[in-house]
């Protein structure tokens, strides 16, 4: 009967709406001015929520028993509540801020965005390479722009920590024209095409790479959950109406041996 609850589509809908609620009453409590009004009904609201969240987690280990911890979401989630139960105190004031990782549990509760992290996670490796990549290209140029810019601008390109910095400003568009580029040209009047040249390896090319591998891999995780996808229902909430529909039918043939009569010939060999 609790497995049946947890599993119902309504309270999956109740948990997200909590969720929700609990952000903006979070968010709220950034805000002076609503906290001076507002302060105590903010926190008796917030402890009302996490009460809630507690008495789901412990169902949910109820049910589940040893089993809850072999998911690494039903692990996240233990997690983010049992931080919010930590006594807060002067030298645990960060703890009072880490409660609005709360809000994090819509990636539990949204199957859409548990795919997306999902794909996140398995692209990883693919990654891996290609930050590899950007990484030896940076190396390159920053070597290549210290020695050729670093006199010229030492506050730039005095060495290759200076560099590396600078060519990561160039890569995130931030005024690499105006503040980087334009005053080397006085000096260095073609300038210009090494920036450009790293700009296109850098931020069109590798940086399309990673975009294409975490694409790849959304592709997979929804090819993956089609089934799921094409039934809202879920696997687990049809296996157990399967299993509520056998122990009806179990309970009607036992009460159907005890309520028959017994022969009375039963027992005995032929006459």
């Amino acid at each position: 009967m609790l497995a049946r609850l947890l599993a119902h589509p309504l309270t999956e809908r109740i948990v997200l709406g909590l969720i929700v609620f609990n952000a903006i009453t979070l968010g709220l409590e950034t805000y002076p001015a609503v906290t001076a009004r507002y302060g105590p009904v903010l926190q008796a609201l917030d402890h009302i929520v996490l009460s809630i969240f507690v008495a789901e987690i412990l169902a949910r280990i109820t049910v589940h028993r040893l089993a809850f911890f072999r998911d690494p979401w039903n692990v996240f989630d233990f997690l983010v509540i049992a931080i919010a139960l930590v006594p807060i105190s002067a030298g645990f004031t960060v703890l009072r801020a880490l409660r609005i990782l709360r809000a994090l549990r819509l990636i539990t509760v949204v199957p859409s965005l548990k795919r997306v992290v999902r794909g996140l996670v398995s692209a990883l490796p693919g990654m891996g390479s290609i930050m590899l990549l950007l990484m030896l290209v940076f190396f390159v140029f920053a070597v290549i722009a210290s020695k050729l810019y670093g006199e010229a601008k030492p506050e730039l390109f005095g060495n290759l920590g200076l560099a590396a910095y600078t060519l990561f400003q160039v890569m995130t568009f931030d005024d690499w024209s105006a503040g980087i580029v334009k005053p080397l040209l006085d000096d260095h009047p073609f300038a210009w095409a090494f920036f450009i040249s790293f700009m296109v390896l850098s931020s069109f090319m590798v940086l399309n790479l990673f975009i294409g591998v975490v694409v790849t891999a959304l592709d997979e995780e929804t090819a993956a959950d089609a089934p799921k996808i094409a039934h809202p229902g879920g696997v687990e909430e049809r296996i157990l109406g399967e299993l509520a529909a056998l122990r009806s039918e179990v309970a009607a043939l036992r009460a159907g041996e005890i309520l028959r009569p017994s022969s009375p010939d039963s027992g005995t060999g032929p006459r």
